[in-house]
């Protein structure tokens, strides 16, 4: 059972660990502190119910239907290219860009754009739901392996997101958060492209 939980913690933060949509909405969060808490929840109670469903069999179901997979992954892109928009956006007015300076995004605003990152983004998907769960099958205790990668998941928000606050002196210039947001925005923009062409 260890060896399983070990197994499904390091694949897990492997995964995980890759900058991608999620990550960069709740560093942005961190940096800001704002709304962290409620963010690494959702984050990790929306991971541990991916991973759940991936180990329960939903993704061997679902990689039998291209079509869903291909709503899933297009919808994902017209998401990720108008975050890229928004981030483009901030980085152009430098008014915009200060932690201070700029007003608070209500807790709703915040957590639906946190969900948003997490279920249109299609490789949550490939990765908890489809990966993790065809590769938990292979492991004599698939629901040990799924505690461990559920403990990585909670490990690496909560680390990202609270960690991240250590570096707002540093970012408490406006030229800082013109090119995080600038980055953001690119980074947006290439996975929106490889989602598309993938």
């Amino acid at each position: 059972m260890l060896a399983s939980t070990v197994a499904g913690f390091t694949v897990s933060v492997a995964l995980i660990m890759a900058i991608g949509a999620q990550n960069a909405f709740v560093l942005r969060q961190g940096l800001r502190r704002e709304h962290v808490l409620p963010v690494v929840l959702t984050c990790a109670v929306s991971d541990a119910a991916l991973i759940a469903a991936g180990i329960a069999g939903l993704g061997a179901a679902i990689a039998d239907r291209p079509t869903v997979l291909a709503a899933v992954r297009f919808g994902g892109v017209a998401f990720l290219l108008g975050y890229a928009a928004l981030a483009a956006r901030r980085a152009i007015r430098p008014g915009a860009l200060t932690p201070t300076e700029r007003p608070a995004t209500t807790l709703r605003a915040t957590l639906l754009t946190c969900l948003a990152f997490t279920y249109l983004n299609p490789h949550v998907y490939l990765d908890t739901v489809l990966l993790l769960g065809s590769i938990s099958r292979q492991h004599p205790h698939p629901w040990w392996f799924g505690g461990g990668a559920v403990l990585a998941s909670l490990t690496w928000f909560t680390a990202l997101g609270f960690a991240a606050g250590r570096l707002a002196p540093v970012l408490a210039r406006p030229a800082a958060w013109r090119v995080l947001d600038g980055a953001v925005a690119v980074l947006m923009v290439a996975l929106a492209v490889t989602l598309a062409l993938g």
